[in-house]
């Protein structure tokens, strides 16, 4: 009889534990990009953004969802990490942005990867993230890397009230055809193998 009830409540126990993860620590779609020059440099890195890789993020001629790639490679750490502030001081030295103030003034690109970069470095808390996600899509709304990202930035924001909300925020971008397939349909399906899970929690 116990191991009939074991049977039964272990692939629940094993769904309650695969969304107790997040959006932004559960989604490794950079392993579409294995191929990539780039991508390959940032495996190297321990997860540390190198002055190389801040060389690659500023680069105008890489894709974002390669930059994007490159961020998701470099991965999380719970004890945090201070991989956005680097880039940030990267960015006024270089004068990519006159100052840490102005980062309204830069590209779609470069706004994302610092939004990416803050809610990797501190998943717990990604309202400054948000705010820089949303600011990216204001510059590039139709990019479809640019809305899914920020759409996982702010699924991690919504984790702990509406599971639904979490599936309906991803799945909302695919549904969207108007938007620029700017992603490899190999990443896409990586995230939206994991974000698909909370579709059982919309009633």
């Amino acid at each position: 009889m116990k191991q009939s009830f074991f049977i039964l409540i272990f692939p629940l126990l094993l769904w309650h534990i695969a969304k107790a993860d997040s959006p932004l620590t559960s989604t490794k779609f950079a392993t579409a990009y294995y191929d990539n020059d780039f991508v390959q440099v940032a495996r190297q890195s321990n997860g540390v953004l190198t002055p190389k890789l801040m060389t690659f993020l500023t680069n105008e001629k890489i894709p974002v969802d390669i930059k994007m790639a490159i961020i998701n490679e470099l991965g999380w750490s719970v004890s945090g990490k201070d991989n956005y502030s680097a880039f940030l001081n990267y960015l006024v030295k270089n004068k990519v942005i006159k100052s840490k103030l102005r980062i309204k003034k830069a590209s779609a690109d470069i706004i994302l990867s610092l939004a990416y970069l803050k809610a990797m470095d501190n998943y717990f808390n990604v309202k400054y993230a948000i705010k820089l996600a949303d600011m990216a899509k204001a510059k590039a709304p139709k990019s479809y890397t640019v809305n899914l990202i920020a759409a996982l930035i702010h699924a991690q924001q919504v984790m702990g009230n509406d599971w639904c909300k979490v599936f309906h925020l991803t799945d909302d971008v695919r549904q969207n055809k108007s938007l620029t397939q700017d992603m490899r349909p190999e990443a896409s399906e990586i995230i939206f193998l994991y974000m698909d899970a909370y579709k059982n929690e919309c009633k």
